[in-house]
């Protein structure tokens, strides 16, 4: 093998992408929230039109456009899917919408578990347990 060979060229997909989730602090989750909720609304809403413009072309024409507009609506619900992704933000559900952001509790691994609709995050659950095992948050949160 020749020494002064050149190492294999970086993967241009895997750039700022670690196979590690991000582990959130419950003061990181929580300053996310406010830009949580604006792209929720956004998604909830467009979740909306998408449904009715499918049902509606389906049968013909529809007021919210035609095959264009429901292609750009599907584009930018990706987009939209992709911010949490990209904040280290585990997408769940779309219908409704359940988040969960990765971190630890007393050393166990966690989930700081968000659902569509709550005022604020303040729900997790065990990783290995999901969304069944969801128990408020208790009101020491120091170990976050």
């Amino acid at each position: 093998m020749d020494d002064d060979a050149a190492p294999p060229p970086a993967d241009p997909f895997a750039e700022g992408r670690s196979s590690e989730p991000h582990v959130f602090t419950l003061a990181e989750a929580r300053e996310l929230m406010p830009e949580v909720h604006r792209t929720a609304e956004e998604l909830v809403t467009l979740r909306a039109d998408l449904a009715e413009l499918a049902a509606d072309l389906r049968g013909g024409d529809s007021a919210l456009g035609g095959r264009a507009e429901l292609k750009a609506t599907e584009a930018r619900l990706m987009e939209l899917q992709s911010w949490f992704v990209d904040n280290g933000i585990e997408v769940k559900g779309i219908a409704p919408l359940l988040i969960d952001f990765p971190a630890l509790l007393d050393g166990v691994s966690v989930r700081l578990c968000w659902l569509e609709g709550e005022p604020e995050l303040a729900w997790y659950h065990r990783t290995d347990l999901g969304f069944v095992a969801r128990r408020p948050l208790p009101d020491r949160t120091s170990p976050f």
